[in-house]
């Protein structure tokens, strides 16, 4: 069948189509000089209408697309429209049982995770938007005409769901398959640990994101969590013991998670690792030769004494090197450095010894040459770093030197040694999962191991937990981005927090909560406390009365209840502890350094030192350029990881904390706990 332009409308009408033929499954829009095929798997809609003398014909195509018919007689032109469009929509009808059958195995497909019991990943979600723009493709019929058909409608809307809003389909799918998981196993995390699980935990334990953060605050149990999602993998049948690795940063942290593991999953097949003890596991069974870690590693007397060795032999021999540190130690350092020969100094070797042993554990934690340590260093301090750096030049030497002698390896060149032979193919990872403990204290250079262990099997998943609150070990390489930007580092992920602590009651929450959120770079959680407590749970006292209160607190702790005395120094500790054992024989005191307290709880702790001037603390920056250069860059906000040691501070307490403070120079952070409505008191 054909439509024609009759030979007036031709002649007015003055455009290209002039004819238009129904062909088997479309149209051929014709004239004398151009042509135009439109199957009907291209049109969206045909529109007849009415000039003034003729009719006319629009064919609308996809993107805004018409192709126009004109000077056609009316009566024709209506015909002609009825049986095309009849034609055309019987067509449709028979291409939308197609489509319909097409999209209903897409959402079938995207069903059997929810009927498999399976987490969606952000990583799966991007495969199931691939499948969906597949099966558009190959739809017999426009993709914007799939809306008009019955059979297609509702399909089509789901199927937009996960095009248009692809996370809200997501987190939709995820809290189903969440709270399926819940109900189904409510058993297994009633039981995994002494206690059940409670929701936010349980939760943590089941999300199967590929990269996932667990924000763990204080006393918020987080062990917990690395023990059941460890259950979890291997009671699901996600992973055997031999595909799971469990990190931890210290020997003894790692000792009680095999203890605890052992105790809750009745297995010894899962083990907690160092990161050394994992480099070390990798060099072995990628190379011929074994490591053996130096000496020196555990012996800081022997490696600072080497180093000053080195350095006095130095200075000793070159008087251009020894007008150099003299320089650094005169005007960087500030010391009052003495004429002649200062670096017999003993005095000056005391201060230095610690120092030179920590800058050359920074040379090597970076691990490159020295031409690559100062391009990495920050524009305004490389070229003072650059004469820094060749001063301690023969220091790195003589270390490695002694390395080669004993025919051992560092700690930070186990790491590297490791991820080469990573990176060489030499071993292959066995771990479809890594969970990561205190995931906050991570470095640059352990991360890169994980990123080396990761890249030979990009379906491994990263499980870590740690708690950006108490990241207080930059001054050791720590780098707080990598916990506060964690998918910037570790690839699309999430995030969740345990809300509950099981520690301290709800006074010592909301202030020490206020006091480290005023810090910007934090990442906000909600951390809520079972516990009531009173307002004077948390208590500004003055420093001259330790002794008071140490008297009350002898008349109503229990004997089994927890003193933790915690000081910013070591050399802090209050002269009255020397006499504890006999004016307070009953009270069971404890002192250590707040660093040290990471990971400790008491019913009790006291908090010294709230000063300014000697030995302040907040402690006032004291980095050198080797520091400045070599660590990771500090946050924009005044004394950030000095008030996340405070936090830590007190958040070691389950019952009250008494922080006290100097009259005559007290902390600013007085001020600041101050206006958290923090009292005051004169006595105990």
């Amino acid at each position: 069948m054909e439509l024609k332009a009759t030979t007036l409308g031709k002649r007015m009408a003055q455009h290209p189509y002039d004819r238009v033929e129904i062909l088997n499954a479309g149209v051929k829009v014709s004239g004398d000089r151009h042509e135009y095929l439109i199957p009907f798997n291209q049109l969206l809609d045909i529109q007849c209408k009415r000039g003034l003398v003729w009719g006319e014909l629009e064919f609308i195509l996809p993107e805004n697309k018409v192709v126009r018919l004109h000077g056609t007689e009316w009566g024709e032109t209506q015909r002609f429209h009825h049986h095309l469009n009849a034609l055309w929509e019987q067509w449709g009808r028979e291409m939308s049982d197609i489509a319909a059958r097409l999209l209903t195995e897409q959402l079938a497909e995207i069903s059997r995770f929810s009927a498999e019991g399976k987490w969606l990943t952000r990583q799966a979600t991007l495969g199931v938007q691939q499948k969906i723009l597949r099966a558009l493709d190959a739809l017999p019929i426009p993709v914007a005409r799939l809306e008009t058909f019955d059979n297609c409608r509702e399909l089509w809307r789901q199927c937009q769901g996960w095009l248009k809003d692809i996370d809200s389909s997501r987190l939709q799918h995820n809290q189903a398959y969440t709270e399926a998981m819940l109900s189904q196993y409510a058993a297994f995390f009633e039981k995994i640990e002494a206690s059940p699980l409670n929701p936010a935990q349980a939760r943590a334990v089941v999300n199967g994101e590929q990269s996932l953060l667990v924000l763990a605050g204080a006393g918020s149990g987080k062990t917990s969590v690395l023990v059941a999602r460890a259950g979890w993998l291997l009671m699901r049948g996600e992973a055997s013991p031999e595909q799971i690795l469990l990190l931890a940063f210290g020997r003894q942290a790692a000792k009680e998670m095999d203890e605890r593991i052992r105790e809750r999953l009745n297995t010894d097949a899962i083990s907690a690792r160092t990161f050394h003890s994992l480099a070390l596991h990798i060099i072995q069974q990628g190379s011929k030769k074994v490591p053996a870690i130096s000496k020196l590693e555990n012996d800081s007397k022997a490696r600072q004494a080497l180093l000053i060795k080195t350095w006095q032999q130095q200075c000793n021999e070159k008087k251009a090197q020894a007008k150099g540190w003299r320089q650094w130690l005169d005007e960087e350092m500030g010391w009052n450095v003495p004429e002649g020969n200062y670096w017999q100094d003993e005095k000056v070797v005391r201060r230095l010894g610690g120092r030179l042993d920590r800058w050359v554990g920074l040379m090597r934690m970076h691990g490159g040459s020295q031409a690559v340590m100062i391009d990495a260093a920050p524009e305004e301090v490389r070229d003072l770093f650059s004469k820094r750096i060749k001063l301690m030049a023969p220091l790195l030497k003589a270390w490695k030197t002694a390395l080669k002698a004993e025919d051992a390896v560092d700690f930070s060149g186990l790491i590297h040694q490791a991820i080469n032979v990573l990176e060489k193919g030499r071993f292959v990872s066995p771990w479809k999962h890594i969970l990561v403990d205190e995931f906050q204290d991570i470095s640059p250079q352990r991360a890169a191991l994980l990123a080396a262990l990761r890249k030979q099997n990009s379906r491994t998943s990263l499980y870590a937990v740690g708690d950006d609150w108490q990241a207080i070990y930059r001054f050791s390489g720590a780098q707080l981005t990598l916990t506060t930007a964690f998918t910037h580092y570790f690839g699309e992920g999430d995030n969740c927090a345990l809300d509950t602590t099981y520690r301290f009651n709800s006074r010592i929450g909301d202030v020490a909560n206020a006091f480290i959120q005023q810090n910007p770079h934090q990442l906000n959680k909600p951390l809520n406390s079972l516990k009531v407590g009173d307002k004077k749970a948390v208590t500004l006292l003055l420093d001259d009365q330790l002794d008071a209160l140490l008297d009350k607190l002898s008349g109503y702790a229990k004997p089994d209840e927890r003193i933790l005395v915690l000081a910013r120094y070591h050399h802090l500790k209050p002269a009255s502890l020397e006499k504890a054992a006999t004016r307070w024989p009953k009270l069971a005191i404890d002192f250590m350094t707040i660093h040290a307290s990471k990971g400790q709880q008491a019913d009790y702790v006291i908090v010294m030192g709230l000063q300014e001037g000697q030995d302040a603390f907040p402690a006032p920056a004291r980095e050198s350029i080797m520091e400045q250069a070599l660590l990771p860059p500090p946050e924009d906000f005044p004394d950030a990881e000095e008030r996340r040691l405070l936090y830590v501070a007190l958040t070691r307490a389950r019952q009250r904390v008494w922080l006290l403070f100097s009259k005559e120079q007290p902390s600013v952070f007085v001020d600041v706990l101050k206006a958290l409505s923090v009292p005051v008191a004169r006595k105990p």
